[in-house]
């Protein structure tokens, strides 16, 4: 083998790693924003096949589980039968989607699954399981958490571009719950009092870790309920893979360069004519 064929190869190998790992990122991020789009329309479509019986009993019987919350021993810790009522509440559809998040500010919307085991929190957002359940009402606090940073899903990613009164909401059933941010707060792992239930009052909190790429602490995000506003009555089914992102624009901008270097790497090279010297 020709010592420049075989630069060319590897020069060719190296391109071609190297454009997967430039476009890995943007494809896995949207793919997997494609999916949540689909689980969100999927959540849509089983809600509105419940008639009004089941739809009842769905939620009373989630606004009921709510109300044992304050007689637990522990609140944190749910025992065997606590988990399995747990699974139970808002899956009436099996999947275990118990209804999904907006926020309008960064152009977030994804289901919310229950419990936060890592095979959930891989791809999604999870309910953590010792809160109350997203139905609203005076003495609830719903708590749910996601990862951020992510190579294959931006997911809680830009939640500390979050401030003091921007809103968020929760789509359960056809309920919708909206939350104005009124406390962001950077604490310890184990530090879960702010998480509890308030007596009286209706919140929710967002979780995730920081900082960015070390996540030795938590980032929350607390909502409490408001009423809900005009530009968010009509119910949007769309998720996160309908947002453009620059991060995603460029490597789509790499890849013809990427390719006009591989080609001529790649074209053969032309002799040069040599003149008889007499």
């Amino acid at each position: 083998m020709k010592k420049s064929t075989l630069t060319n190869i590897l020069l060719t190998i190296v391109l071609v790693v190297g454009l997967s790992l430039v476009l890995y990122p943007s494809f896995s991020d949207y793919w997997n924003s494609s999916r949540q789009t689909q689980i969100i329309t999927h959540y849509a479509e089983a809600v509105a096949s419940l008639d009004n019986e089941e739809y009842d009993h769905v939620l009373e019987s989630a606004r009921q589980y709510n109300a044992t919350l304050l007689d637990r021993d522990i609140g944190h810790v749910l025992n065997e039968a606590q988990q399995a009522r747990y699974d139970q509440e808002l899956n009436f559809s099996g999947d275990g989607i118990m209804g999904y998040l907006e926020i309008p500010s960064i152009g977030l919307s994804l289901p919310v699954h229950h419990g936060t085991e890592e095979e959930v929190l891989q791809v999604a957002i999870g309910h953590i399981e010792w809160s109350s359940l997203p139905t609203g009402g005076a003495g609830t606090h719903c708590v749910v958490s996601g990862h951020r940073g992510l190579p294959s899903a931006r997911l809680f990613t830009d939640l500390d571009q979050l401030a003091v009164g921007d809103y968020f909401m929760l789509n359960v059933l056809d309920l919708l719950l909206t939350y104005e941010v009124d406390k962001i707060l950077i604490v310890e792992p184990d530090e879960i009092d702010t998480l509890m239930i308030e007596e009286g009052k209706d919140l929710c909190t967002l979780v995730t870790c920081t900082p960015y790429g070390i996540n030795s602490h938590r980032l929350l995000i607390r909502g409490h309920r408001v009423e809900n506003l005009e530009v968010a009555q009509t119910v949007r089914v769309t998720a996160d893979a309908v947002v453009v992102q620059k991060l995603v624009v460029a490597p789509f901008l790499l890849v013809p360069i990427l390719l006009v270097m591989l080609a001529f790497l790649l074209a053969p090279k032309r002799k040069k004519n040599r003149r008889n010297v007499r």
